[in-house]
């Protein structure tokens, strides 16, 4: 009888030891694979594995590499809320691409381009911490920007970069080379950037074969010789290999001084003289166009004789040289050089529309015939 009773409480001991076991068999495979409370590590199979999205914004949050003009490799941050930019031309495209809110350091004033500070207020709150030589580096920092844009080889490169400042540059002296900057810009920018870059260059693509269509049937003959003059003292004009020859050429011009090579060219009045232009622009930001047509020595030329010198539009940026507005320069300069070729362009109409679609901005006709005439905003 003793015997059997101690059986008994054997197998009741055998059998709770064994329903114990199964339970705790139970427990180890929780759904959520977490590993056990004494904290040893889960078994390989056992671990979380990072889904795609999880990859995808580890890898936001760590930014992009992307190659600059200067073919620097750079990381650009994923999120950009705050931007220095140090190429005067650059902040009107950060503009256009819908970031013009976030320069909080800048090159710009509102007295070098007052309609950029009319149609972006917030430049108001940007801080002028740039020349074309020099950084204000103390200010910068204070800004803390995410990251920096500047022109290829420009020497204020290396002081932001020394700062660990994600700085990129950036550099076009033709038209092709302005639709890569802005397809890389929107690319860096992100969000509707990359989409607000490729309106801008679906707009220029087409008016530049609109024009072409029309002044590629002029003959070499027909055509106009065209001098910019750059600055009057001293004597600067622009040559070939620059912006200034593409949109001349575009509008169906000769540049008259193609025979030198880049910006800025010093030359003298007899070297002018002897090209004798049909027609003179005077660039952006220069309105002495009185002393030209008063000059005994300019009244000499084919372009003063016939009342053909013209004080070149401004707006956001300067129209004839590195910049977005270079979209209504070619058209400009066109209807200027072949009005009766181009008798349904209204410069007025045109200009306001573009600042509508791409600056946000409701100008009056007023207001498009200052900066087509290259005043400032009246206010």
């Amino acid at each position: 009888m003793q015997r059997k009773f101690k059986e008994r409480r054997l197998l009741a001991f055998i059998l709770s030891a064994a329903l114990i076991l199964v339970l705790a068999g139970c427990g180890g495979n929780d759904t959520n694979g977490s590993a056990s409370d004494t904290g040893t590590a889960a078994s390989p199979a056992a671990s979380p594995q990072a889904s795609p999205t999880t990859q995808a914004a580890q890898s936001a949050e760590a930014g992009k590499t992307i190659t600059d003009t200067d073919g620097r490799q750079v990381t650009v941050p994923a999120q950009i809320n705050k931007i220095a930019d140090t190429w005067p031309a650059h902040n009107e495209v950060v503009t256009i691409l819908g970031a013009g809110d976030k320069i909080v350091s800048t090159i710009s004033t509102r007295k070098s381009v007052p309609w950029l500070y009319k149609v972006n207020p917030q430049m108001n709150n940007a801080v002028t911490s740039f020349t074309k030589s020099e950084a204000q580096m103390e200010e910068v920092l204070k800004n803390k920007p995410d990251i920096a844009f500047a022109s290829t080889g420009s020497p204020l490169i290396q002081p932001l970069e020394n700062a660990g400042i994600p700085i990129v540059a950036l550099n076009f002296t033709n038209f092709d080379e302005m639709k890569e900057c802005f397809r890389l810009t929107g690319q860096i920018l992100g969000g509707d950037a990359s989409q607000r870059a490729d309106s801008f260059i679906t707009y220029l693509d087409g008016k530049l074969k609109d024009i072409t269509a029309v002044t590629s049937k002029i003959a070499e003959s027909d055509k106009p010789k065209v001098l910019h003059i750059q600055s009057l003292s001293p004597l600067q004009v622009d040559g070939k290999d620059t912006m200034i020859q593409n949109w001349i050429e575009v509008a169906g011009g000769i540049n008259a001084a193609q025979e030198l090579s880049g910006n800025m060219k010093p030359v003298s009045m007899e070297q002018i003289i002897s090209w004798n232009p049909d027609y003179i622009m005077i660039g952006s930001g220069l309105t002495d166009t009185d002393h030209i047509m008063d000059d005994p020595a300019w009244k000499t030329l084919n372009a003063v004789k016939n009342g053909h010198v013209y004080n070149n539009p401004s707006g956001a940026f300067l129209w004839d040289r590195y910049g977005a507005e270079a979209a209504l320069q070619i058209q400009w300069a066109a209807k200027t050089l072949h009005p009766d070729l181009f008798p349904d362009l209204n410069m007025v109409q045109e200009t306001v529309s573009f600042y509508k679609q791409f600056l946000n901005y409701n100008l009056t006709n007023d207001e498009a015939q200052l900066i087509i005439d290259s005043k400032p905003p009246a206010d």
